[in-house]
C-alpha cells in the first residue's frame, strides 16, 4: 500500500522535523518533502502548507504525481470548549467551509463545498480512540463570534485545511484519512492560544508526536 502523509501548518511541519531530526529533506512545488520509515512503513511526507489554497493544490498534485493508495493528513485543530478536550483525536467524517460570503444570490455555498468522507474501509474496532465528527475549515483561526453558529451545525472543531483536502479528494475519488488532534480550545469570548503562540507550538509537538506514533497501527489495521 502506497501511503502519502500531508502535514499542513508550519508549526506542525517544524514539530515533525524536531521529532525526527534525521529526516532527509527535499523539495516539492508546494514546500518541503521527506521520506520517513515508521513502524515498517516507508512513508513519503509533504509539507502541504497552511490554508485552503495550498491544501487543494497539494492534494491534486499528490493524486496526479504519486498516485497513492491512501493519503493521510495529520495535524492540529481548535476544539470548542465544552464540546472537545485538548488531546482529543478527531477522525474527520464530514467537512464544510464557513468563511465564504455570497451576497448576490441564494447559492448554497456551504453545501457545495461540503464533503463526506467514505471511511467504510477503516478497521472496526479502531486501533486508537477517536471522536468521529464534523470539522469546519476557513482561512482563519476560529472567531469566537462564530462558535454558536458552528456548534448549531454540529461542528466539534475547526481548522484551516480539512475541507479543501476532502473536497479535492472527493472530486478524484481518492481515499483520504484525516486525523486531527485538538491543540487548543476556543469559546464564545476567546481562544486560549490566541496571543500565546508558544502554547500552540508546545501542544502542536505533543499532537504530532502522538499522531505519528499511532499511524503505523492505523495502517496495519487497514484493509484496502
Amino acid at each position: 500500500m502506497k501511503v502519502i502523509v500531508l502535514v499542513s501548518a508550519i508549526a506542525e511541519w517544524k514539530a515533525i522535523k524536531e521529532i525526527y531530526p534525521h529526516l532527509e529533506i527535499g523539495k516539492s512545488p508546494y514546500g518541503e518533502t521527506a521520506q520517513l520509515k515508521l513502524g515498517g512503513w516507508n512513508l513519503k511526507l509533504y509539507h502541504s502548507g497552511w490554508g485552503k489554497t495550498s491544501s487543494a493544490g497539494m492534494m491534486q498534485y499528490v493524486i496526479d504525481h504519486d498516485q497513492p493508495d491512501l493519503t493521510v493528513n495529520l495535524g492540529t485543530c481548535g476544539g470548542f470548549e465544552g464540546v472537545s478536550e485538548v488531546g482529543d483525536v478527531i477522525l474527520v467524517e464530514r467537512t464544510f467551509i464557513y468563511d465564504i460570503v455570497e451576497l448576490m444570490g441564494d447559492l448554497n455555498i456551504v453545501e457545495y463545498y461540503a464533503s463526506s468522507l467514505d471511511l467504510s474501509w477503516l478497521p472496526d474496532p479502531q486501533p486508537h480512540p477517536t471522536r468521529r465528527g464534523l470539522i469546519a475549515s476557513a482561512d482563519s483561526d476560529l472567531p469566537p463570534a462564530k462558535i454558536p453558529y458552528l456548534r448549531s451545525m454540529g461542528v466539534i472543531a475547526g481548522d484551516w485545511e480539512s475541507a479543501a483536502l476532502a473536497w479535492v479528494a472527493g472530486k478524484n475519488g481518492a481515499r483520504l484519512l484525516i486525523l486531527r488532534g485538538v491543540s487548543d480550545l476556543v469559546n464564545e469570548h476567546e481562544g486560549e492560544a490566541y496571543d500565546n503562540f508558544a502554547l500552540f507550538e508546545e501542544r502542536t509537538k505533543d499532537v504530532m508526536k502522538k499522531l505519528f506514533e499511532q499511524l503505523p497501527d492505523w495502517l496495519n489495521a487497514i484493509k484496502l
